[in-house]
């Protein structure tokens, strides 16, 4: 596998971890501000947070796509 090869894979395998990452914090906030009783707007903020974390995945796989794109051409 060639250097571009090995840093595309790190790079997917980073944005996995992110999506990963972001999903059970969010599950996780959701059931613990449950439990405490916060308000729907303090739930919220908690998906923000977690619309920001996937968002960035996106960007993170986006750049992955333009830099195959790259490579081929």
């Amino acid at each position: 596998m060639s250097d571009s090869g090995r840093d595309q894979a790190r790079a997917g395998r980073r944005a996995a971890i992110v999506i990963a990452v972001t999903a059970v914090l969010w599950v996780a906030a959701t059931m613990i501000g449950t439990k405490f009783g916060l308000t729907q707007r303090e739930l919220a903020l908690f998906d923000l947070m977690a619309l920001g974390g996937f968002l960035w995945a996106v960007w993170m796989i986006y750049n992955i796509w333009r830099a195959r794109q790259d490579n081929q051409g």
